[in-house]
């Protein structure tokens, strides 16, 4: 009786609550492939200050939605979680870089689209786009449940064309569609370089430009925060690793700082 008592419960709280029990396999699901052994074992290197299980779940992201990647580079660090994960159920935009848009971005593409054909049992449902400031569509407008973007927005002010970017974001967004932004976090007691040379961002210049756009700020996450980041390096954020710009000098300074201090925002695009 005590254990036909216990399976009562159990129906009683799936028949009651479909929507929490649904987002628990979500869960299980989106970690069982951030620990996948579909995963490289330089992109697993990475997880320690990425976080990659938190800051998706942070950002709401669950297996029926059509996501669209900023940039997803050579490595396909996110990709190899979400294109799986989105495979059967949803959708997964890769919007790499524009053609012939410069020697890097082509070596970069080369490498995603390398990797895609590799593994066609995991990526050949992979849509890949082009993005390039607000000249291409990342997704058919209004398709998009999440638009997502990591450690790009500095890159963005250097070229000029950062507000291009947050428009291309809210017109591929459905009304109500997510956009999550990660970015190296500047100082707040420093004026913004409109350039962003360094690298670093500030956190409520980078809210700014969203809300320009028309999103809405929903919220924000300290999992990527890293109080040791001084951010007054001579090369910027990086002398930082993982790319040590300084070479061999004052390594093992730069390595027990470790990697950049970032926030990691959530935006809303109104539904009316």
């Amino acid at each position: 009786m005590r254990i036909l008592g216990r399976l009562l419960a159990v129906l009683l709280v799936v028949a009651f609550c479909p929507a929490g029990f649904a987002a628990d396999q979500d869960d299980a699901k989106l970690l069982s492939l951030v620990k996948g052994s579909q995963r490289s074992a330089a992109n697993i290197a990475r997880d320690p200050p990425r976080h990659p299980y938190e800051v998706l779940r942070f950002f709401g992201v669950t297996e029926s939605m059509t996501v669209v990647e900023i940039l997803p580079g050579g490595s396909g660090y996110w990709t190899e979680i979400l294109a799986p994960y989105l495979r059967d159920r949803g959708v997964y935009y890769a919007a790499i870089g524009e053609k012939n848009a410069s020697e890097e971005g082509e070596r970069m593409n080369a490498a995603f689209n390398a990797k895609m054909e590799a593994s066609p049992a995991l990526y050949n449902r992979v849509r890949i786009t082009e993005f390039g400031g607000d000249r291409h569509d990342i997704a058919p407008p209004g398709s998009a449940d999440m638009v997502i973007t990591f450690r790009n927005v500095h890159n963005w002010m250097a070229r000029g064309d950062v507000d291009e970017a947050f428009a291309a974001f809210y017109k591929a967004l459905k009304p109500g569609g997510t956009l999550g932004v990660e970015e190296h976090r500047g100082r707040n007691d420093r004026a913004q370089d409109p350039k962003a040379k360094s690298g670093y961002v500030r956190q409520d210049y980078a809210i700014k430009l969203a809300e320009k756009a028309g999103f809405k700020f929903v919220a924000s996450s300290e999992i990527n925060a890293n109080p040791k980041d001084t951010k007054d390096y001579p090369e910027g954020v990086w002398t930082l690793p993982p790319t040590f710009r300084l070479g061999a000098k004052d390594r093992a300074k730069y390595e027990a700082i470790g990697e950049s201090d970032r926030f990691v925002l959530k935006f809303v695009k109104p539904a009316s």
